[in-house]
């Protein structure tokens, strides 16, 4: 069972029910101890001291919760105890059932409650900090204990060993150099977006912004109509999909794309049209909210670069699962195949990339293997470097509003697609800069009260954002079948 994680046995000649059960002897400390985090939650209420009525804070901008147009705190304060003594005691139950093998639904349903013990601050507005902290960290560790460390459950089942590089590939995009980029990049995803909910929640009284001040901008934005729009904080909810990020980067072997697409397609949601929305709405603050807000930005910013370095490994898993259904895997079955994955046909050795025990000592092999599929021609470099003029363009001359929120906004998106266009499967997505160097180019002329300067600046921006697109730049890597989609 070699490539599957550390605590998997290597027992590939022994019989699958001997294997399950020489595995799950081995990973036994991992059940007892949900049974354990379940006992810890379930006194939590009461070593935090959740009703205590002196520790209660309110969130932040005297906005209400959404079961209430008031804070009402008492009512949030039973609700994360009710929440933390069921969960824990639902952790006693299911983590001691898992103590015998073969019982997988036990397990998925800890991973479950894992999940619930993450939100569930975010949803009960936690009025007590002990509680959120708690909580996110004491269920990280529960789906870290149920399906990361002892891997999927009952998985050995089903899964089909081989080598893990896709048909026609020149890397594989499931290696851990590949994932361990995006698993630093969440980390500090994470780190910046519970800082932000910190004060939504009404734990902390301030931000530190080093750009834009507190009370000038940051505490707007945090506290305008459009973060109030949500029933839940916002940054507590980007905290959340960070935290999922984190933990399913762990997720799988080195050929997951093939043996888990279903894991595969579930992150590719989280990173990619979920983190174009989180980075559009980013970015349309100042032209909602009229502010900006350094770390939101900040966490914008360490998302844009996931969605190129995610893309790769979606396609490899749907290449796979178009390839497979071909052959008639799991009997053709779509859903079969997307939840159990399917034979290693076609695939080759992956002996190109450097193992990440080589680290210490390879540190820059490392480095540079993680960043395979994504690349930098000097078009899109200038192109991105054209879009941050444009956005701090509106600064430095005098632009009415509108005018200034085209170019704000149009930059910003440059920016973004050409970031994007640095993986070579996406391309592509450099033509969407064109409607957006249109927009620069002859907005002036239409909306409010430009000056020749304004116009002129915006015309030159245009013209050459035109002529960096069209070239493609230079392509690296081989993607099988894919590699028409290069453009």
């Amino acid at each position: 069972m070699k490539n599957r994680g550390v605590t998997r046995p290597m027992a590939e000649d022994l019989p699958h029910g001997n294997m399950l059960e020489a595995h799950h002897a081995n990973t036994l400390w991992v059940y007892w101890t949900i049974v354990l985090l379940g006992a810890w939650t379930m006194v939590a209420p009461f070593s935090f001291g959740y009703l205590n009525e002196e520790l209660w804070v309110n969130p932040s901008g005297g906005r209400g919760v959404w079961f209430s147009s008031e804070t009402y705190t008492q009512l949030r304060a039973q609700l994360m105890s009710t929440s933390d003594l069921l969960s824990g005691l639902l952790l006693i139950i299911f983590g001691f059932r898992s103590l015998k093998p073969n019982r997988p639904f036990s397990l998925w349903i800890c991973c479950f409650i894992g999940v619930w013990l993450t939100f569930a601050p975010i949803l009960f507005w936690s009025p007590i900090s002990s509680g959120y902290y708690n909580d996110t960290l004491v269920g990280a560790i529960v789906i870290a204990l149920s399906v990361l460390i002892p891997g999927m459950p009952n998985m050995m089942n089903y899964m089909e060993m081989g080598p893990d590089t896709p048909p026609g590939w020149s890397y594989n995009p499931s290696s851990w150099p590949q994932r361990w980029i995006m698993i630093v990049l969440a980390f500090m995803g994470w780190v910046v977006s519970r800082y932000l909910t910190t004060y939504q929640l009404g734990y902390i009284d301030r931000v530190w912004d080093p750009f834009f001040g507190f009370e000038s901008s940051t505490q707007r934005v945090l506290d305008s109509s459009m973060s109030h729009s949500l029933p839940i904080s916002d940054a507590g909810l980007g905290a959340i999909s960070y935290t999922l990020e984190f933990l399913m980067g762990w997720m799988g072997s080195s050929a997951r794309w093939r043996t888990m697409p279903w894991m595969v397609a579930f992150f590719g949601i989280l990173v990619i049209p979920l983190g174009i929305v989180h980075i559009f709405l980013v970015i349309s603050q100042p032209m909602t909210v009229g502010y900006w807000c350094t770390f939101c930005l900040l966490a914008a910013a360490i998302m844009l670069p996931m969605i190129p370095l995610s893309f790769d490994e979606v396609m490899a898993m749907i290449q796979h699962m178009k390839e497979a259904k071909a052959r008639g895997d799991r009997n053709g079955s779509w859903w079969q195949l997307f939840w159990k994955g399917g034979s290693a046909e076609g695939t080759s050795q992956d002996k190109r990339t450097p193992a990440m025990i080589e680290f210490p000592d390879k540190p820059g092999q490392i480095v540079k293997s993680s960043m395979w599929g994504f690349s930098i021609p000097w078009t899109l470099l200038l192109a991105t470097a054209l879009g941050l003029g444009a956005m701090f363009l509106p600064l430095m001359l005098n632009t009415s509003k509108n005018i200034s929120d085209l170019f704000h906004v149009s930059g910003a998106l440059i920016i973004t697609f050409s970031t994007i266009s640095m993986g070579e499967l996406m391309r592509t997505a450099r033509f969407l800069n064109l409607p957006l160097a249109l927009a620069i180019g002859i907005g002036p002329f239409f909306i409010g009260e430009a000056d020749l300067l304004t116009k002129s600046s915006g015309i030159i921006i245009a013209a050459l954002i035109f002529v960096l697109t069209i070239p493609r730049g230079v392509i690296k890597d081989n993607y099988g079948p894919w590699n028409k989609m290069v453009k």
